[in-house]
Parts: structure tokens; sequence; C-alpha cells
């Protein structure tokens, strides 16, 4: 087995196995994560509180379980809302060409052109904070990356000899995109998909840390993170380990995604 095969699988190993304790978060979290004890309140790591527990005697370790579910979930929705409505733009501007490719590009570009945290600062403003406007604000922030991204490829798939011929055999615009040309923009997808998930994970960790994602008492990583600030010097194991818990989301994701990058891309796929 190859270096890159060996990366690929770990990188999937850690995204399956983060992905399986936020499934059953129910039952792996030790506690109710919006549970309180008073008595109990900042204690450092212990055999009762592996990762030790907040200013209102919450435990760690149950809303970093719960928490990571809620930054995955919303990021999983975003980007696959985003994957939907910027990949069909992007099909339909690539298949369509003309003035119909200049005005989707166009309006891309205008969305392109607010930095990606002012962009869903501002979409989070108009809805008002909540998870769900969460998940609508990082959806509209990266639609315009896969409308430009599927937009270059599916050109060329576009002019491929098999695309003519089905037009020449009578097949119609949507069978030609569903059947011809989206199926050999598939690793494309499957790539970029992975990266943006990582990225996402981090959007809406700083939305909530902002306070305009997820509210209170519903665990959130950023949310964590916002309130153990307040307590660094008096108990920083909340903050350090929600901190830890983003990381480790947004690198396994990012990690399986390059790998995925290095295996199937064939011009990659012979290096060491």
């Amino acid at each position: 087995m190859t270096a890159g095969r060996r990366l690929l699988w770990f990188a999937l190993a850690l995204v399956v196995a983060q992905v399986l304790v936020t499934v059953f978060a129910g039952v792996i979290a030790p506690y109710d994560p919006v549970g309180q004890d008073i008595l109990a309140r900042m204690k450092g790591p212990s055999a009762a509180h592996w990762l030790g527990t907040d200013q209102f005697g919450r435990d760690v370790l149950s809303r970093i379980i719960h928490g990571s579910r809620t930054s995955l979930l919303v990021s999983a929705a975003a980007v696959l809302a985003a994957l939907v409505a910027g990949g069909t733009l992007g099909l339909v501007a690539a298949f369509y060409r003309g003035w119909t490719d200049r005005l989707v590009m166009r309006a891309m570009d205008v969305l392109f052109a607010f930095p990606v945290m002012l962009l869903a600062i501002g979409v989070v403003a108009v809805l008002g904070p909540r998870t769900e406007t969460a998940a609508i604000a990082i959806a509209v922030v990266y639609t315009p990356i896969f409308a430009r991204l599927l937009r270059g490829p599916a050109l060329v798939v576009c002019e491929s000899d098999y695309v003519t011929g089905a037009r020449a055999a009578g097949a119609g615009d949507g069978r030609i995109i569903f059947l011809h040309v989206l199926p050999n923009l598939a690793s494309v997808v499957l790539v970029q998909t992975s990266l943006l998930l990582s990225a996402a994970i981090l959007v809406e960790a700083s939305l909530s840390f902002l306070g305009l994602g997820t509210q209170p008492p519903t665990p959130s990583l950023g949310l964590m993170l916002a309130d153990g600030r307040n307590f660094l010097m008096l108990a920083p194991w909340p903050a350090v380990f929600a901190g830890l818990a983003i990381l480790l989301l947004a690198f396994g994701l990012n990690l399986l995604g390059d790998a995925l990058r290095d295996t199937l891309d064939p011009r990659l796929r012979g290096q060491p």
C-alpha cells in the first residue's frame, strides 16, 4: 500500500470515528450536556469529569461531544445546500454559455467581492442569530465557490465528443447534464466538498463565538470557546478542549480532502 493510500485510509478512519461519536452522542456522552451542578462548577479534569466542568458545573466532555454534532450538522447541511445551488448554477452557465453564463458568473462575482465572515455576518444580521441561520449564511458564502469550481471543468466536458454525440442522438439537456457531464465531475466535487466542510466548521465556530450562530443552552464548540475565555485564569479547560475539538474536526476533514485530491488526481497519483 502506497503512502497516499495509507494517508487516505487514516483520514477516512479519523472522520468516520468523529461522525460516529456525534451520531451516538446521546449514548457516548456521560452526562446531560445542559445539566448544571453548581457544587461541581469549574472543577478540573478528574475520574468523574474527564475534561472538567465549566462555570455552571456542566460536563465539558459531554458538551464537546454534543457541540461537535451541532457543528457537523450545520456545516454538512450548509455545504450540501451550497453544492446543490452553486453546482447547478455552474453547470447551467457552462452548458448554455452566452448571456446565461455572463449573468450567472457576474452574480457569483458580486458574492465573491465580500469577505467570507463579513458576508456570513450580513446574512445572519438579516435573518437573526440561530442555528438554522448560520447554516444558511455558510451556504450563501460557499455557493459561488462551487459555481466557479464546476463551471471550469464543465466547459471542457461539454465540448467532448460523447456530449456532442448525445446531442446528435437527440438527448435532452437535462439528460446530457445529469448522465454525461455531472458524473465526470464527481472527483472534483468530492474533493472540494471535503475541503469546504473543514472550512465550514471554522466559520460555524466563528459565528457561534460571536453570538451569531447556535444560541444557549444548545451546546456549540464556538459558544463554549466564547464562554470559556472569561475564565481562562480560573478554569482554562473548557476553552482549551473546545478549541482542540474544533482543530480536530477541521484537521480530519481537511486531511481527507487532501488525501482524496492526491488519490483521484491523475497528475499526482504516481508521485510519492
